[in-house]
């Protein structure tokens, strides 16, 4: 298996170059795919089917999202490499809680790499608070910059307040989403970051309340725990889906 980032760049750069949504999204597929022994590394081998194959029509749905936001070339390959890393620590989380340094870093080192090209030719087109005072393209990184560290600084401190709920890898992924949403706007910032809060304390809800109905004492027990175990990565992805849409 090569370099993860060297893969996400090229896998990437395909995407970026592909005609539409339907290319991108097809591209995607395709890097998901590349990237799969990577995934088999931290999925169990008896896991389900669609745990061992669910990070491919995520990446899918992801990358004709990605395609949809980007307005240059630049912006393509930055919002596929995200996508791409989005899926495959989606699946990951869910079936071992762990959203692994081997993905998420280079998914930092790539989108950031790309942001900073889109940001020299062009800048993020939906930002128009930066355009009004002539901060333009580096100010949508700056942005965004500042906006990682802040997500990250408050999810360090929220895992410190509570290790059970939040670990460390949910603290180094926040940056990389606050990235995200900060590229387009603090509005997206604040409303994707609480819509990953909302989103997960839902499950919790639902996976609680499916499981209380059963009146075993031991059953209760089980499903206390697992309701404590809901991973927190998929609703942060989720999160941020929201927090961009409501800027559109």
């Amino acid at each position: 298996m090569g370099d993860p980032a060297i893969i996400l760049t090229a896998g990437a750069a395909g995407a970026a170059g592909a005609a539409g949504a339907a290319g991108a999204a097809g591209a995607a597929g395709a890097l998901a795919l590349a990237v799969t022994p990577l995934i088999r590394r931290f999925v169990p081998a008896d896991s389900s089917r669609l745990l061992r194959w669910g990070h491919v029509p995520l990446a899918v749905l992801l990358g004709a999202g990605a395609a949809a936001l980007a307005d240059s070339w630049a912006e393509a390959l930055a919002f596929s490499v995200l996508a791409v890393a989005c899926a495959a620590l989606v699946v990951i989380d869910v079936a071992v809680h762990r959203l692994p340094d081997l993905i998420v870093g280079p998914a930092y080192l790539v989108f950031f790499a790309a942001l900073a090209v889109a940001a020299w030719t062009g800048g993020a087109s939906g930002s128009t608070a930066g355009r009004l005072d002539g901060a333009g393209e580096w100010g949508d990184l700056g942005r965004a910059v500042v906006a990682a560290v802040a997500m990250t600084a408050v999810y360090f401190v929220l895992a410190l307040i509570s290790p059970a709920g939040l670990g460390l890898g949910d603290v180094k992924f926040s940056g990389l989403l606050g990235a995200f949403l900060g590229w387009h706007g603090w509005p997206q910032v604040y409303l994707g970051t609480l819509s990953a809060f909302v989103i997960n304390a839902l499950v919790a809800l639902v996976v609680l309340l499916a499981t209380r109905s059963r009146r075993s004492e031991g059953l209760q027990a089980g499903a206390e725990a697992r309701t404590r175990e809901v991973p927190f990565g998929p609703s942060m992805v989720m999160g941020s889906v929201v927090g961009v849409l409501s800027g559109m």
